[in-house]
């Protein structure tokens, strides 16, 4: 679409907070010069969709702010009807850690919200999957080729015998060996490792391919009881290659003959285990996916299910903010924690947060990490936060938690599956391909646009908030009874649907040797 007409339509901007000096424009393809809003603001110059014009003029050195919040401080004066870009704020200091108020905004506890079900597999150990999935774990990176050989066998020679099994998911990482195995910081990797293998939606049933002689010794992927879940390559008993690959087989048939007795049955919204994620985040993310997304959230916990929301450097920024929803001081004092360690491990690698924005982050709008992060926290919805799990910690309690992760999608993805994420929504503003074999992704559009354009990826469109259309509240409650579709197996998610899923990325904070 062209300036001229852009300029035909109604100017329209959205201002979050009445403390905002700020809005972004929600036209598609952003609006030129002269373009006037119903208030008689007039814009000065062109400014794309999703980025920041001033409301008033903002002197040099004030604060500029968005969400009622500041996100940083005009670095020259900025006249009514200008574009605020980047290159005019200046990024204000991270929120000081030990000056922090905790537990002392804890929200009431929201009305239980009764009858709603889903079509899941439930286990042996009461936990509740929404895939009926045999994965099969590796204990270092040297057997990847072969796990792959031998699951692309599986696929094409057992699986369609239990037609009950969804799929055969190898859990891949580039670690084992070469690597710190006894480092303070390895406790990531391998707790991530032996918490993978157990995700609801693998049904219980583990199977472990090996070298041998790695540092990573494969019993410590196995649960103490569980016997014949090994095979090692170098076990002397082996003749060759194919038998190698018979022994996996023959281990990993056992196994779908179990799962395929796996059927679904109703089970209640509390069995639910939900992560939910930003990427390719945009202005938008904060005003329209997010927010509806906050409110299916809300919706869950009142269900009683668990939902964790992660990225550490995308809540540090906005920390005051969570710390004060703490249910406790021990949650508080433990959300204080995680930001305390990723601050010191960025400082270690010679960066910090400000290394998070993406050009697309940018180019979408964001000027900075802090009003990526007061827009990313939205995804928490209202509710008390009721836990907090240090990376690749499994979860074991209902309700909002913070799940620390890295921001990286793959790495953020790969840590909430191993805290027993069955679900995932996953906003993006300018669009992803991204999915995960071992669990459904339901990808949230905050604009329109993308959803128009991307409509054989983007699952649900959350870009009628901005226009009006819809409300937060009819986006949210749309977004609830997708995800217990999804859960059912009804509705299968663009990704699924394409087979497109991103490799497991293992978080190592340790020293490579």
């Amino acid at each position: 679409m062209d300036q001229s007409v852009a300029a035909k339509e109604q100017s329209r901007y959205i201002k979050l907070n009445e403390r905002d000096n700020v809005a972004i424009v929600v036209n598609d393809f952003g609006l030129p010069a002269g373009s006037r809003f119903a208030c008689g603001l007039t814009l000065r110059a062109f400014v794309p969709q999703g980025h920041k014009t001033a409301l008033v003029d903002i002197a040099e050195g004030t604060p500029i702010i968005r969400y009622g919040e500041v996100i940083g401080y005009a670095l020259s004066p900025i006249l009514a009807g200008e574009w605020v870009d980047e290159a005019r704020i200046r990024m204000p200091e991270a929120p000081a850690l030990d000056k922090l108020e905790i537990s002392t905004a804890v929200p009431a506890p929201l009305p239980p919200l009764e009858g709603f079900t889903f079509e899941g597999y439930r286990n042996p150990d009461g936990s509740v999957g929404t895939k009926n999935i045999l994965g099969i774990s590796s204990s270092v990176q040297c057997v990847k080729g072969t796990m792959e050989y031998a699951v692309k066998r599986i696929r094409a020679e057992l699986l369609p015998k239990y037609p009950n099994v969804d799929d055969v998911v190898p859990l891949t990482h580039a670690y084992g060996c070469g690597v710190a195995i006894n480092a303070p910081d390895a406790v990531v990797p391998i707790r991530t490792l032996q918490n993978l293998a157990l995700n609801p939606n693998f049904g219980g049933e583990i199977l472990v391919i090996s070298l041998g002689c790695e540092k990573l010794a494969p019993e410590r992927l196995v649960p103490e009881g569980i016997s014949d879940a090994i095979v090692r390559m170098q076990d002397e008993a082996f003749d060759g290659f194919g038998a190698i690959v018979d022994a996996i087989m023959t281990q990993a048939e056992a196994r779908l003959k179990i799962l395929n007795k796996r059927t679904r049955e109703t089970c209640p919204a509390s069995d639910l285990v939900i992560g939910l994620q930003c990427g390719g985040s945009d202005a938008f993310s904060g005003v329209t996916a997010n927010p509806a997304v906050g409110f299916a959230a809300d919706l869950l916990v009142r269900a009683g299910a668990t939902v964790m929301f992660s990225e550490v450097t995308e809540v540090r920024d906005a920390i005051q903010l969570l710390t004060r929803r703490a249910i406790n001081e021990d949650v508080g004092r433990a959300l204080v924690r995680e930001m305390a360690w990723y601050d010191s491990y960025l400082a270690r690698g010679g960066a910090d947060r400000s290394a998070n924005t993406t050009p697309g982050n940018k180019k979408g709008g964001l000027a900075n990490i802090v009003e990526k992060s007061l827009g990313s926290i939205v995804k928490s919805g209202s509710s008390a936060i009721t836990g907090v799990l240090s990376p690749g910690e499994k979860a074991t309690q209902k309700g909002m938690l913070f799940a620390a992760t890295p921001a990286s999608d793959f790495i953020c993805g790969t840590l909430q599956l191993a805290s027993g994420m069955t679900l995932q929504v996953f906003t993006t503003g300018r669009g992803t391909p991204y999915g995960l074999a071992a669990a459904p992704v339901i990808k949230v559009a905050t604009r329109s646009e993308l959803a128009r354009r991307w409509k054989d990826l983007i699952d649900f469109d959350s870009g009628s908030i901005a226009t009006g259309e819809k409300t937060i509240e009819e986006c949210g409650w749309d977004l609830f009874r997708l995800i217990l579709d999804v859960a059912s197996g009804r509705t299968k998610p663009w990704s699924d649907r394409w087979g497109i899923h991103n490799d497991l990325t293992l978080f190592n904070p340790a020293p490579v040797t």
